[in-house]
């Protein structure tokens, strides 16, 4: 019997600890998503079912295995590639498990035609032609300003892009203007929506930089930030911007473009935003330092204003020590003006008494009388020589009388002068028909030629 009982025993506890279909197919499920991530898959599409719902499921399949997948309709609605058997495609999926058949399959999330896909073509040849037209050039980057003044937001309203950069900067700056203006960010209208957010951002004039972006997504989801009308928005835009699109791994039209690029959305907001608690600290040494600084003056005011005590007195006792001090000074002045004065008179009487030695008086009378018999004998001299130089003048008067021409006119002849002064020597000097001066002993005429009468 004993055999039996644990036999029993062994049954029940199997019972117990057995796990039950539905929560197999859970952990599995668990365990397939978490230990694959995203991967990519390249394989033949085959029955391809489009559901009323809007989801596709198919099964991709190479030469020897196959593999269940879906896409639902929130991730196929913004393909352009539309799926069709027998197209050998690439997916981007993650691992999953359908509980209710307990198979395996792929979540997928993006699809293109096998090889170099569509987009991605569309997206080489956009990047090569803006290339070549410069709006990758470094020359026209703007510059990020350090500290923005106000900031603008252009993403979608309700996705995580704009969350996290909230997020980002009310730990950082939460002090910063915000403005944010909403655009959908995937889909065919996205491209012209975020370049009209863009113009509109301009238009306004608040903001002084600019973050245009998105969270992460699939090439498709992403593809409004390739488009040709954002990468130009984003170029002519007059406020610098950063860009953001998806996730690190994820680089876009838009981040060639950008002034900036920012690997996310919330690294974009680390970026233009100053670390609070670091301005904080900042701010707090630099008070430390102002502190200190105003102690070390203080404390030199307060070693002058001592200092000044000690050497400052009473202005009775300063007024006492000046008015003594006068009185040694009115004394000894007093003192030392008679001793001048009693030298001046002692030197007085000495040269008095030299004067009287020495007076000049005597030479005086005796130096004037040598003067008058100077004087005297000067006049005697001075008029012999001018009656001897009158005579003199006497004759020479006569003799440059004798031979003056004014003399010669006294007799009756004249002197002819041209217009220029010159006196006429020669009758060849003379033309006809020019004036002529002639002087006499008492006067001047002037007369023209008319005739010339040569001897």
């Amino acid at each position: 019997m004993q055999p039996y009982s644990a036999q029993n025993r062994s049954r029940n506890s199997a019972a117990t600890t057995a796990l039950s279909v539905t929560e197999l197919n859970r952990q599995v499920k668990s365990l397939l998503e978490s230990s694959f991530l995203t991967i990519h898959v390249e394989g033949e599409l085959s029955n391809v079912v489009k559901a009323s719902s809007g989801h596709w499921y198919f099964t991709l399949k190479d030469r020897d295995a196959q593999v269940r997948c879906a896409m639902f309709r929130n991730r196929n609605q913004y393909l352009k590639y539309k799926a069709k058997n027998g197209d050998k495609v690439v997916v981007r999926a993650k691992v999953s498990l359908y509980p209710g058949r307990g198979d395996y399959q792929l979540i997928c999330d993006y699809m293109e035609e096998s090889g170099v896909g569509s987009l991605q073509q569309a997206y080489e040849a956009l990047k090569q032609k803006l290339q070549q037209q410069g709006l990758f050039d470094p020359a026209f980057k703007k510059p990020i300003p350090a500290h923005p003044q106000h900031l603008g937001i252009i993403t979608s309203p309700t996705g995580a892009a704009v969350h996290d950069i909230l997020t980002v900067l009310k730990r950082r700056f939460p002090s910063l203007p915000i403005t944010l203006f909403p655009t959908t960010v995937q889909g065919a209208d996205a491209a012209a929506q975020i370049a009209d957010a863009i113009r509109l951002a301009n238009h306004d004039g608040r903001c002084d930089v600019l973050i245009v972006g998105r969270g992460g997504g699939s090439l498709e989801d992403l593809w409004p930030f390739n488009e040709e009308i954002v990468a130009h928005s984003i170029f002519h835009s007059e406020i610098p911007i950063i860009s953001a699109v998806g996730h690190e791994v994820d680089v876009s039209i838009a981040d060639f473009v950008a002034d900036l690029r920012a690997a996310t959305p919330s690294a974009a907001a680390e970026l233009i935003s100053p670390d609070q608690q670091q301005l904080l600290r900042q701010l707090q040494q630099l008070q430390q330092r102002l502190t200190q600084a105003w102690m070390r003056s203080l404390q030199q005011r307060q070693q002058q204003l001592q200092w000044t005590r000690t050497r400052l007195r009473h202005p009775g006792d300063k007024l006492k020590e000046q008015a003594q001090k006068l009185d040694d000074l009115e004394l000894r002045m007093q003192r030392a003006i008679r001793l001048q004065l009693e030298r001046q008179k002692q030197q007085f009487n000495q040269w008095q008494q030299r004067y009287q030695r020495c007076s000049p008086l005597p030479h005086i009378a005796a130096g004037q009388q040598r003067k008058d018999e100077l004087q005297h004998r000067l006049t005697t001299l001075m008029q012999g020589l001018l009656k001897q130089h009158k005579l003199q003048l006497s004759g020479l008067a006569a003799t440059l009388n004798s031979v003056s021409p004014l003399a010669t006119l006294d007799r009756g002849y004249a002197i002819v002068q041209d217009e220029n002064g010159s006196v006429i020597q020669d009758i060849d000097h003379i033309v006809k028909d020019r004036s002529v001066e002639t002087r006499l002993s008492n006067g001047r005429f002037r007369s023209t030629v008319t005739q010339i009468i040569k001897q």
